[in-house]
């Protein structure tokens, strides 16, 4: 059969947790399928010949279209000036949809594959067996940020949440299946047949993500894209309310933050005891270099990679209930969890002085990952919701 995928990013390098996904459930589905890729893409400076390098071996066409920045910002105004939400109009783009539709007449596939509500007004009304994949819930992601944004910023929040929720609710009923990355996501879809949306997990890639011997130069690591403003959030919360308490017992503990992006507010953090990396060739490393992992998300949705590809590595994590409400490991045993600074602190403590006690929490953890977070079994998945009647 032949698969058409749309993204609104290009899939390479795998820095953002919809990349990962994307690259993971193209490589598996090309094994039984073909696949015709089409990713959108806003950034001047993407590598496209490499990341074309790291596609093709999977793909039978590769096509990237670029989204001028007037472009985008016009058709961010348009979104103003309509009732569509302004991510939608970001990455819409009449000369974008007209080149997709000719793609998708020149290899007439089987089906179509969207990710994330964003790319789905291309495809929505082809007369075309297809999927969207929700991923997250954008709606309750933006409302979450509301909170924490500054004043002047969350008149375009509240206008943006408004506007989500009934985008997800519209889109629904255009698709044939719908899937999204974990049942609580699935219960803030904002539609009366949502149960009717499949769960198709992530995974981690236990092969590269595996247990390695370091020198341990940090107490604690967090990964990400640290231009993600839930990511954002978690620095500073970690850094201003969690950290000066376990410095009053720790006062020399050192932290690193890795990944690529960081936003000024992160850069800002960067001191003696506190390493920000930017982008690393080998998120791993970072990983193997430090005694915990933490994430403490207050905001966000959708399911943490970061926390599986920590625990695949062996490293006890501490994180926070609304991270580990998709992610479904068991407090105190696979994962600790979180609820207050306090809190926090106290664990973080505990943990750094009672090795055995950490180490049994990354074993489980591990053991944990491993049988419930496989890319290709939740792939097989998503291939039989396409294909099978």
């Amino acid at each position: 059969m032949k698969i058409f995928v749309l993204l609104s990013r290009i899939p390479y390098p795998l820095e953002k947790g919809d990349k990962l996904r994307a690259f993971n459930q193209i490589k598996f589905l090309s094994k039984n399928h073909e696949i015709i890729l089409c990713a959108l893409n806003d950034d001047k400076k993407a590598n496209k010949q490499n990341a074309f390098r790291f596609l093709q071996p999977y793909c039978r066409s590769v096509t990237f279209i670029d989204l001028s920045k007037i472009n985008r910002a016009i058709n961010i105004i348009k979104a103003l000036l309509t009732d569509k939400p302004l991510q939608v109009g970001y990455f819409y783009s009449r000369k974008a949809h007209k080149k997709i539709t000719n793609i998708i007449k020149e290899h007439f596939p089987d089906h179509l594959y969207c990710q994330l509500a964003r790319t789905a007004e291309y495809i929505k009304n082809q007369n075309i067996p297809k999927t969207l994949d929700y991923q997250d819930v954008f709606s309750k992601g933006v409302e979450r940020r509301i909170h924490t944004s500054p004043f002047y910023f969350k008149p375009f929040l509240k206008l943006e949440y408004k506007r989500l929720l009934k985008y997800e609710n519209h889109i629904f009923d255009k698709f044939d299946n719908k899937t999204i990355i974990s049942i609580p996501d699935r219960n803030l879809i904002p539609h009366p047949e949502k149960e009717k949306i499949a769960i198709i997990l992530n995974g981690v890639d236990t092969v590269f993500y595996k247990p390695i011997k370091r020198e341990k130069e940090y107490e604690l690591v967090f990964t990400g894209n640290m231009g993600y403003p839930p990511n954002v959030n978690s620095v500073i919360y970690l850094t201003e309310k969690i950290l000066p308490i376990v410095r009053e017992k720790m006062p020399e503990i050192k932290i690193m933050f890795a990944g690529a992006s960081p936003d000024p507010k992160v850069k800002a953090v960067n001191s003696e005891n506190i390493k920000v990396t930017g982008w690393v060739d080998d998120i791993r490393e970072c990983y193997a270099k430090a005694k915990i992992f933490i994430a403490p998300m207050q905001i966000g949705t959708g399911l943490q990679n970061k926390l599986l590809e920590a625990m695949a590595m062996k490293i006890p994590c501490i994180s926070s209930p609304l991270a580990n409400n998709a992610l479904k490991a068991k407090d105190g045993k696979e994962i600790i969890i979180g609820n207050s600074p306090e809190e926090y602190a106290e664990k973080i403590i505990y943990f750094l002085e009672h090795k055995n006690e950490a180490e049994t929490i990354a074993e489980n953890g591990y053991n944990f990952v491993h049988k419930n977070y496989n890319w290709e079994n939740a792939t097989q998945k998503l291939e039989k919701l396409m294909f099978e009647k």
